[in-house]
């Protein structure tokens, strides 16, 4: 059985669980007072962000070189931090048409938790090392954590197993950390990135300012990273996976804009091109075939940007 005297203490040390002054009355509020309380605290989330951006640049830069190296980015966590991982890891193929093995999402308890909660799996710290273990974690990956309490014994129990096999870590977290607490975890997270949102609205509910900050956090992370590899033309999603319909009618409409050229046009020009927008580009613009824009992409490491004239 769990020692709730222990963990009563430790949740009254973390500032998402305190009592937000400024919501005590929310059960007496009409629904617009309500949705305004909660909108006037969301937007401090950006401010507490944008206090980390040195870390999440640096997180970013691992993953570029990381993923560049061949090895993983493997996001981790329970509950909606673990849901938050794995979100990010699956809306990068169709955007930045990248392998969906390189980056991965694993939260505790299994995919099933992504639509149902299942209480207690947060709280398996062997569990975390056996799901690492599967993907055989090495010294070529990097484990991202994510944990709003900055306790979750799953998730820094897969941070521990990671340095163990030395893969580089970074781990997120939305309560403030000490100094003392900073060393600890310097004993095996490499990048420690905390997002003191504060008081949630709703105490103790992280799914909120604490969810919205986790998100804005891995979008920065895995969108920098991304443009650091050349997956992007300017602000244009070249490398995209035309696997629905709005994202072919995007495919095209790239095309259509840059070159000022009809949709039948860019529609021969992506037939030609195997379907890459990359592709398509480089062979428009330098006026090309397929294995020569293949070649000009290969010698500028995948930036179209950096093809020499």
């Amino acid at each position: 059985m769990p020692n709730y005297e222990q963990l009563i203490k430790q949740l009254g040390k973390l500032e998402t669980e305190q009592p937000n002054p400024k919501s005590l009355d929310i059960d007496l509020l009409d629904p617009l007072s309500i949705a305004r309380l909660i909108n006037s605290e969301d937007k401090t989330v950006a401010g507490v962000v944008e206090s980390a951006l040195p870390q999440l640049a640096k997180a970013a830069e691992v993953f570029a070189r990381t993923f560049s190296a061949g090895g993983r980015i493997i996001y981790i966590g329970a509950g909606t931090s673990g849901r938050l991982g794995v979100l990010d890891a699956a809306e990068c193929p169709p955007t930045f048409g990248t392998d969906p093995k390189k980056i991965i999402g694993v939260i505790s308890g299994g995919y099933k938790t992504l639509i149902m909660s299942k209480e207690g799996v947060e709280d398996d710290v062997k569990a975390a090392g056996k799901d690492l273990a599967r993907l055989k974690v090495g010294k070529k990956d990097f484990v991202i954590g994510l944990a709003a309490s900055k306790r979750t014994p799953y998730t820094l129990g897969a941070l521990v197993y990671a340095k163990r096999k030395i893969a580089s870590t970074a781990f997120i977290s939305c309560n403030s950390l000490a100094v003392d607490e900073q060393e600890l975890l310097g004993n095996f997270i490499d990048i420690i990135i905390a997002l003191p949102v504060g008081q949630e609205v709703i105490t103790g509910s992280t799914r909120m300012k604490s969810g919205t900050a986790q998100k804005m956090a891995l979008n920065i992370i895995s969108t920098t990273a991304m443009v650091l590899l050349g997956k992007t033309y300017g602000n244009l999603m070249v490398d995209l996976q035309a696997k629905s319909a709005k994202l072919a009618a995007r495919s095209r409409k790239i095309l259509m804009d840059m070159f000022k050229i009809n949709v039948a046009e860019a529609e021969a020009l992506l037939k030609k091109s195997g379907g890459s927008v990359k592709i398509a580009l480089v062979m428009k613009k330098y006026s090309c075939d397929k294995k020569s824009a293949l070649k000009k992409l290969k010698e500028a490491g995948g930036f179209v940007r950096r093809i020499k004239d």
